[in-house]
């Protein structure tokens, strides 16, 4: 199946010099600095390749000046690349016109920003209407519609309001509901959340969640909090000075860090509630070519379950725990290590 989002080998340099600098990184596999100092020219993006599958939320997490929301302006063209491609709904969009590329804007993608920019002068409604508007629906089908999203975000009754009448967290409702009134197939978010306080941050967590439950949009979502990414994403990428350094899903970031980068990053997460049995566990067949204890009486848990799971049952006996999988055969075996070193983080082999 075709990914709905897929980029081959995008590289951004800025600068007036960005495609000499291009070809020496190639030629004499330059540094960032290099390319600086040689060609007064910026690296914002190195060589990205990733794709992203139906549905799938996508989070990229880094740094301020990382490049994290210039690479998601890739994804629609709003920056034009120095180099690769950008595959969206299995089509090449370098070879796009202006107007085709509107379109793509306009239909398939919908884009939400840390800064919302709703139009003061006009209403809730208006707003969330104004991609249909351009797209030429009737006044009729642009309420049905406007009416239909706010509701989706929670915001029913406030569609003839106006931007300042509306909190921070209002605001962001409104520009989700927006980008999702043409239905695109794809979300680009771009910190959406990171100007609100902690507390509304985590309500619009739960929400946009719940939403993208529903709705099955395949969405990128930029953010520089490791919290966030781990509680949205289904897999996150860690980016740093242009570079992405490592793509995986919450679990295999915090329990195998490809380098001391990322290490760093995912020392204060808890990995209760994030690893889970099937992580730490040794095989069923490994367990019984050196252990002869019979577990027919152990207590069972699932290859889903978490660490905080775990504990619990680990609490109540001495003995190991036997690892079920999804038709309830024995597939592996938690003992007191295997847990301890999934609580503190060790080797998990």
């Amino acid at each position: 199946m075709t990914a709905p989002i897929e980029l081959r080998g995008v590289w951004k340099i800025f600068g007036h010099q960005a495609l000499k600098a291009f070809q020496a990184i190639r030629d004499e596999n330059l540094t960032k600095a290099e390319v600086l100092n040689r060609f007064n020219c910026v690296v914002g993006v190195a060589n990205a390749s990733f794709s992203v599958a139906e549905g799938e939320i996508f989070c990229i997490m880094g740094l301020s000046g990382s490049g994290k929301s210039t690479l998601i302006r890739h994804i629609n063209r709003l920056l034009e690349p120095t180099a690769g491609q950008v595959l969206i709904l299995g089509e090449d969009i370098m070879h796009k016109t202006d107007r085709e590329l509107r379109k793509l804007r306009a239909t398939k993608t919908g884009m939400v920003f840390q800064n919302i920019a709703l139009l003061p002068h006009c209403t809730v409604m208006d707003n969330v209407a104004l991609p249909l508007e351009v797209q030429k629906y009737t006044i009729g089908e642009r309420r049905r519609i406007a009416l239909r999203v706010l509701e989706m975000v929670e915001l029913s009754g406030w569609e003839n309001r106006y931007a300042h009448e509306l909190s921070g967290g209002m605001q962001q409702r409104v520009g989700l509901a927006r980008a999702m009134a043409a239905d695109p197939e794809i979300l680009l978010m771009d910190e959406p959340f990171s100007a609100l306080d902690p507390l509304i941050r985590r309500q619009l967590q739960d929400e946009f969640l719940k939403i993208a439950e529903v709705t099955q949009k395949t969405t990128v979502f930029i953010t520089h909090d490791l919290d966030e990414a781990i509680r949205i994403g289904h897999r996150i990428a860690i980016m740093k000075d242009g570079v992405l350094v490592q793509i995986g899903t919450p679990e295999q970031i915090v329990t195998n860090p490809v380098d001391e980068y990322v290490t760093d990053f995912v020392a204060g997460i808890s990995r209760l509630k994030l690893v889970r049995a099937e992580t730490i566990m040794e095989s069923w067949d490994s367990w019984h070519l050196d252990n002869h204890l019979d577990l027919t009486t152990a207590p069972k848990v699932s290859i889903d379950d978490h660490l905080d799971r775990l504990i619990d049952v680990a609490v109540g006996q001495d003995g190991p725990m036997v690892v079920v999988g999804n038709n309830n055969e024995f597939v592996g075996v938690v003992d007191r290590p295997h847990l301890l070193r999934g609580i503190q983080g060790g080797n998990l082999a």
